[in-house]
C-alpha cells in the first residue's frame, strides 16, 4: 500500500517518495499476463527501515540464545563474566585467546587444552574465558566437573543418554580432575565420559591440579586409560604463578585493616554478622578499632585464662555456647582495657 502523503506522482506517472526521492512503482513489462500496468516497489527508505529491523532482531535473537547457552554451560551465575578482557595479560591468556580465535581449526583438528598447576592459579578461570569467547559465537559449550557428573548419573537408569549428551557439546570443559571420589565406580563413570569424548571426535578442555609428570606416569590402570586418553586429545599447558585466591584475600585483609585504622568509634563493640558457628564483632578502644571473630566450636574455660596469648587462643576457639560470645568480647575488652594494649588482632 502506497502512503498518499509521503509521495507524489512524477511525469511518468509512477510515484516517488518525498523523502529519498526513489519511485515507490515500477511498471509491468507490457507483455504481462496480469493485466496491470504497475507494481509496488520499496524505495531507499523502506529498504532501509526494513534492514534496521532484521539487523535488531537478529541481535535479539542471538542475544537470547547466547543467554540461553550461557545458561547451560555454567553452573554458577558468577561465571557468566569471566572474560579476556578482565584477565591479566598473560603468556598462558594469550595461547587461550589464540585458541579461540582458532577455533574452527581446532574443533577440525579435535585439539584440546590441558591447564594443569598449582591450586589457585587461574585454571578454571581460563577456561571459563575460552567457554564465554565461543559462546557469544553461538558455539555450544558446556563446562561441569566429574563430581557434579557423577551425582547427576546415580539416579539415572539410562547413563549413556547422559554421556551422549555431554559429547554432543562442540566444546566440552571438564574442571578439576582429580578431585572426584576415587572408588571404581566414579573411575569407571570419568572413563566412560572421557572415551566418549574421544570417540565423538569433538575437542576437550580440562583443568587439573595434578602435575604432568603423575599423569604421565600413573601405575594405576583405570586412572592410566583415563590419562592416557586425556593427553591424546589435550595439549597440555602449565598455568602457574601465585595463587589467585590468596592475592584476593591479602588484597581484602588490607581494606580491612585501612577501615579499622580509620574508624572513629571508641570502646563500643557491633555485632554484625551472627550465625549458628560464629559471631563477627567489630570493636574499639584506646582509638584502635579491631575484628572479633569467635567460632562455636571449643570448650575452653574463659575463667583461667588471663593473659593475651591464651585470650587470643580462646577468642579464636570460642565456646561451645552460643550465648557466651557477648561475655566473651566483654571481657576482651575489659582486659585490654585493664593492661592498656594497643593491638590490632589478625
Amino acid at each position: 500500500m502506497i502512503n498518499q502523503e509521503n509521495t507524489y506522482l512524477g511525469a511518468d506517472g509512477l510515484a516517488y517518495c518525498k523523502i529519498c526521492g526513489e519511485p515507490v512503482e515500477a511498471f509491468f513489462p507490457p507483455d504481462s499476463i496480469l493485466g496491470m500496468k504497475k507494481h509496488f516497489r520499496q524505495c531507499a527508505c523502506i529498504r532501509q527501515k526494513r534492514e534496521v529491523e532484521e539487523k535488531a532482531y537478529k541481535e535479539r535473537e542471538h542475544r537470547e540464545l547466547v543467554e540461553r547457552n550461557r545458561k547451560i554451560c555454567f553452573e554458577e551465575p558468577r561465571m557468566y563474566d569471566w572474560n579476556f578482557e578482565l584477565a591479566e595479560k598473560t603468556t598462558t591468556i594469550e595461547k587461550a585467546k589464540e585458541y579461540t580465535a582458532n577455533w574452527n581449526d581446532m574443533k577440525k583438528n579435535h585439539i584440546g587444552f590441558l591447564l594443569w598447576g598449582p591450586i589457585g592459579t587461574g585454571k578454571s578461570y581460563i577456561a571459563g574465558c575460552i567457554a564465554n569467547a565461543l559462546l557469544n559465537r553461538e558455539i555450544t559449550v558446556k563446562m561441569t566437573n566429574f563430581n557434579t557428573i557423577i551425582d547427576d548419573m546415580f539416579p539415572l537408569e539410562d547413563k549413556t543418554e547422559y554421556i551422549n549428551a555431554l559429547a554432543r557439546y562442540e566444546l566440552l570443559i571438564l574442571d578439576d580432575l582429580g578431585t572426584e571420589r576415587n572408588s571404581e565406580y566414579a573411575l569407571g563413570i570419568v572413563f566412560s565420559v572421557i572415551d566418549r569424548r574421544y570417540r565423538s571426535g569433538r575437542p576437550l578442555i580440562v583443568t587439573t591440579n595434578l602435575p604432568i609428570k603423575q599423569l604421565k606416569e600413573e601405575t594405576n590402570i583405570e586412572k592410566k586409560r583415563i590419562y592416557d586418553r586425556i593427553l591424546e586429545m589435550c595439549v597440555p599447558l602449565y598455568v602457574g604463578g601465585s595463587s589467585y585466591r590468596s592475592d584476593i584475600a591479602h588484597e581484602k585483609m588490607g581494606k580491612m585493616k585501612t577501615f579499622f585504622a580509620t574508624a572513629e568509634s571508641s570502646q563500643t563493640e557491633n555485632i554484625i554478622e551472627q550465625t549458628g558457628t560464629k559471631t563477627i564483632f567489630l570493636g574499639n578502644f584506646q582509638n584502635v578499632t579491631f575484628l572479633c571473630i569467635l567460632h562455636k566450636k571449643s570448650n575452653v574455660s574463659k575463667s583461667k585464662h588471663k593473659n593475651f596469648t591464651l585470650m587470643h587462643k580462646m577468642y579464636v576457639k570460642n565456646y561451645t555456647k552460643k550465648e557466651r560470645n557477648g561475655k566473651c568480647f566483654m571481657d576482651f575488652l575489659s582486659y585490654f582495657s585493664e593492661h592498656k594494649k594497643n593491638i590490632f588482632l589478625n
